[in-house]
């Protein structure tokens, strides 16, 4: 057994952590509305401490909020742990088991693979791209801001991020910027509310009963299957018409291994992992920088002051014209950071160990889910001063204040270990590009009450809506 206990302290057992009062048979399962389920599960934190657990049915879940414990065990990974193992399941069921839930050695190659698309040098050299992509949103907001129209900014940036994704990785540019109806991430959105649905049930209805709301999901994997298969076939005629001495994206270099001879690699593995990317940046990137505009709407100097330093580094363009660029942007990005401290869209990590461990005080057997909810360690003044005021510049490199405490290991949004996020680089690029284009000509508010804006679980953690006015800024 591994234990990060002294040898002289007694364990606890599962059984014994303190566990909020529930049903029998059903334990807690009716206290957790899935939409509210992360804040129901800080709740009991406050509450009771950590660690606790909850119960769904007989199934103990643990959970944790030691900020450092959950880096070691991600640490550990794939080694001693895995990601909860309900995970792998659905979306192998929905073809979707790619890199982010892939288990084992399944991993290493898959992640190989990624991290070269998502490298640095990959994202510069498609840089001009990334830009059209941007100045084709700058049009879209500037018709916006024209005409008077407020601006749902959640499908607005989904819409970008798709946009950014597929020209990046499957070097194709699907324009959804361009068209109102009949885009793939009309599909994409129902995907994620699914798998937090069905990851947490206690009991897979959906494999003998579907549900209106299954059948839905159903006609949406199949337009969606459909969408990545014609992509494969097009990017292999491109390949025949055009061989390259490299592959020039990342299905290009998963089709070459494909094809390569004894290759274990399957048409299957390659759709998982195109969806993977599709899900992954559609999702957690746009939302990070829609729960941003919130924070943007409250605060006329710091819009000035962001629209001052993206003049300053590229002029009257309307877009940061250069990668070169962006390294005088990072305010933008210190302000995503800072919005994540608070609003954290991925806001439970959850895992199960591979054997019998003892972790801190409690005896763990192989297959225990564990929860770590990564809000409470970023709001407790032991990591961050004043942990609940909103303030980008502790995330400054020329931070001056040092006697203030700021401990970014409490910080978790992209994971750590081996299996920290391959996409992190790409999406610090995105809201650098997106919020200095936004700051330097538009200033912005909130149509409405912005207390009306409530956070929702959908396996991320995402803004209930995010409706903007954009004003052409003078």
């Amino acid at each position: 057994m591994d234990t990060t206990s002294p040898s002289n302290t007694p364990f606890r057992q599962v059984r014994d952590l303190p566990c909020p009062k529930g049903l029998p048979w059903l334990g807690n399962l009716h206290q957790l509305p899935p939409t509210r389920f992360h804040l129901v599960l800080e709740d009991w934190a406050a509450k009771l401490g950590s660690p606790y657990r909850f119960q769904l049915c007989n199934m103990p879940v643990t959970v944790w909020t030691d900020a450092q414990l959950c880096q070691s065990i991600m640490r550990e990974r794939p080694h001693r742990y895995r990601r909860y193992a309900a995970l792998e399941r659905v979306l192998e069921e929905i073809g979707c088991n790619g890199l982010f839930s892939a288990e084992g050695g399944a991993w290493e190659p898959q992640r190989k693979l990624v991290m070269q698309a998502l490298s640095v040098p990959h994202i510069k050299a498609v840089y001009p791209t990334l830009k059209t992509i941007t100045e084709r949103l700058h049009t879209r907001w500037q018709r916006a801001a024209a005409q008077g129209r407020d601006v749902e900014m959640t499908e607005e940036l989904k819409r970008y991020t798709v946009d950014v994704t597929s020209a990046l990785a499957f070097g194709e540019d699907p324009r959804t910027l361009e068209r109102d109806r009949g885009v793939i991430q009309e599909h994409l959105a129902l995907i994620l509310p699914m798998l937090m649905n069905r990851v947490n049930a206690p009991f897979p209805y959906w494999r003998y009963l579907r549900l209106p709301r299954d059948r839905r999901v159903d006609r949406a994997l199949v337009e969606i299957h459909r969408y990545v298969r014609d992509m494969m076939e097009r990017a292999r005629e491109r390949m025949r018409a055009d061989p390259a001495e490299s592959p020039r994206h990342l299905l290009e270099a998963m089709l070459i291994m494909r094809d390569a001879p004894d290759s274990d690699i399957t048409d299957d593995q390659i759709a998982a992992n195109v969806l993977t990317l599709l899900l992954a940046g559609e999702d957690t990137t746009a939302n990070s920088i829609a729960w941003t505009l919130l924070y943007l709407a409250a605060d006329q100097r710091l819009q000035q002051r962001l629209a001052d330093t993206a003049r300053a580094a590229f002029g009257t363009a309307p877009v940061c014209p250069d990668y070169a660029l962006l390294k005088d942007l990072d305010l933008f990005e210190a302000v995503c950071t800072e919005t994540g401290r608070l609003r954290p869209v991925a806001a439970i990590n959850s895992f199960e160990p591979l054997q019998d461990v003892c972790v801190a005080d409690v005896a763990l057997p192989a297959g225990t889910k564990m929860f770590f909810l990564n809000r409470p360690a970023t709001l407790d003044a032991r990591h961050f001063s004043n942990p609940l005021r909103f303030d980008p510049d502790r995330w400054m490199h020329d931070r001056t204040r040092q006697e203030e405490t700021h401990d970014p290991r409490a910080y978790l949004q992209f994971g750590a270990g081996p299996r920290v996020c391959p996409g992190r680089h790409l999406a610090g690029v995105e809201m650098r590009l997106v919020l200095s284009m936004l700051m330097n000509r538009f200033s912005i508010e909130i149509v409405g009450d912005p207390s009306a804006i409530k956070e929702i679980s959908a396996f991320a953690m995402v803004p209930s809506t995010m409706p903007v006015r954009l004003s052409i800024r003078a």
